[in-house]
């Protein structure tokens, strides 16, 4: 989530609902300056019992941020605490229970991600060692229960666990407990927005269904192979979902401006401190009205807050957010940016990816995205097929677009390669989830305590 650096007040006020739609188009960016922004998450415990570390204590998150510090990381503070970390390769963060964030700087190609990656990750191990905690990818915390995990102290994080509550009955599980792998892409128009929301959104659940990797729930199977998924279903209904108006007719900024002033309200931040507006109104804010600050409206950086607090399986700022992955490996980590570069980033990949879904109706789409968190690649779609008969077909489109960007790296490579492990989850059947019951059911004897080995970076 995102983490704020400044106060607002040098930001233009908002006085008229045209600058809404500034963010969505300032996004738009010639083909030749189109990049890759990739953002991953990752569990972090201690190695002497397994626990998940406070943010006070020895050794504890902060100790692990300030010790990135030694690679260049600059030291980002909210009241005092250090909450993050900026730098050349982007913004290290933290989640609401400490899961630490690499939020990647926006990068040309598919190497340079999977190189950005190594470099991470190869920082946090070292001051994991030190400190005594490892890192584990995963979807979805598998053995601790809500009251096992610590908070982290920034400001929205307490205002959003106060109003999860309110709203649903799993919105603090996606909180505390789940991790996500995301990639942010550009778009050179409107038209061009529109029609890569629409292929992104429609095919949402293939990346849900590839990336499932979150099968355990407070030691035991849960019924899911996603359950991160599942989560989203009962977390906020006012924010979250498929976003049916996507492929209505005349889609396109407006009508996403529409949609987010809908959505309500977290909260506003000011003078380095977060007020709490959940459940107010943004549509009041600009008359003036918000409970929170009466007589007050809104500045530019109030509405970028506000677009970062709907959760739909693709997201809209300025540019694409593909949210709809578990957190996983690092293999997989390069993986999802390939697979959504590959369909987006070529006009014919995006073409093809497009012809295969347009037809579905959106009661098609959202029963697909319903039944995916329990069936992945298993799931029905339309014409009495599963989700698993055109997976390698997307897989192909995918590669065809990589190899035409031609981006290679000094071996001569291109990006195509990033797709292997998809390519063999499609070949073997099995998604990671359903590798992981195996191993469960059969040499784990029911331990879950044996995934730290297995699945830590």
């Amino acid at each position: 989530m995102s983490t704020r650096q400044a106060s607002s007040k040098d930001d233009p006020i908002i006085e008229s609902r045209d600058q809404l739609a500034q963010p969505m188009q300032n996004g738009e960016k010639p083909k030749d300056r189109w990049r890759i922004g990739t953002e991953h998450e990752k569990f972090v415990y201690k190695t002497s019992d397994l626990s998940a570390p406070s943010y006070d204590e020895p050794g504890g998150i902060r100790d692990l941020l300030m010790g990135l510090t030694e690679f260049g990381w600059e030291p980002v503070e909210e009241g005092g605490k250090v909450i993050a970390l900026a730098g050349a390769d982007g913004t290290v963060s933290l989640e609401p229970a400490g899961q630490l964030e690499l939020s990647g700087a926006p990068l040309e190609n598919l190497h340079e991600t999977c190189e950005e990656t190594g470099r991470h990750l190869a920082q946090v191990k070292q001051v994991g060692e030190k400190l005594g905690v490892g890192f584990l990818g995963m979807g979805l915390w598998p053995d601790k229960t809500r009251e096992d995990l610590p908070v982290m102290p920034k400001g929205r994080y307490g205002i959003m666990l106060r109003h999860m509550p309110r709203v649903g009955q799993l919105g603090l599980d996606m909180m505390l407990r789940t991790c996500t792998i995301q990639t942010n892409l550009d778009y050179s128009s409107e038209a061009d927005m529109v029609q890569k929301f629409r292929v992104s959104l429609a095919l949402q659940p293939l990346a849900t269904a590839l990336f499932a990797n979150s099968p355990f729930l407070e030691g035991k199977p849960n019924g899911y192979l996603s359950y991160r998924s599942h989560i989203w279903s009962d977390t906020d209904p006012a924010r979250t979902g498929m976003l049916p108006f996507v492929f209505e007719e005349g889609f396109g900024y407006e009508r996403y401006v529409d949609y987010m002033l809908d959505v309500p309200m977290y909260f506003v931040f000011r003078d380095g401190k977060y007020i709490d507006a959940a459940g107010q109104s943004f549509r009041d804010f600009l008359k003036g009205e918000l409970p929170a600050l009466p007589g007050e409206k809104p500045r530019l950086s109030d509405w970028n807050d506000h677009l970062s607090t709907a959760f739909p399986e693709v997201r809209l700022k300025s540019f694409l957010e593909m949210r709809g992955a578990d957190g996983g490996p690092w293999n997989r980590i390069c993986a999802l940016p390939a697979l959504w570069v590959g369909l987006l980033y070529d006009q014919t990949a995006l073409d093809a990816a497009w012809d295969l879904v347009r037809d579905w109706s959106m009661e098609e789409r959202e029963a697909l995205r319903n039944a995916v968190p329990r069936l992945a690649l298993d799931a029905p779609i339309p014409g009495g097929r599963k989700l698993k008969d055109i997976a390698g077909e997307v897989l192909d489109i995918a590669q065809g677009g990589l190899s035409a960007r031609g981006r290679l790296n000094t071996a001569g490579d291109n990006e195509g390669g990033f797709l292997g492990p998809l390519y063999d989850i499609v070949a073997s059947g099995k998604v990671p989830a359903q590798v992981l019951l195996d191993k469960f059911n059969g040499a784990w004897g029911g331990d879950i305590r044996n995934i730290y080995p297995e699945k830590s970076f």
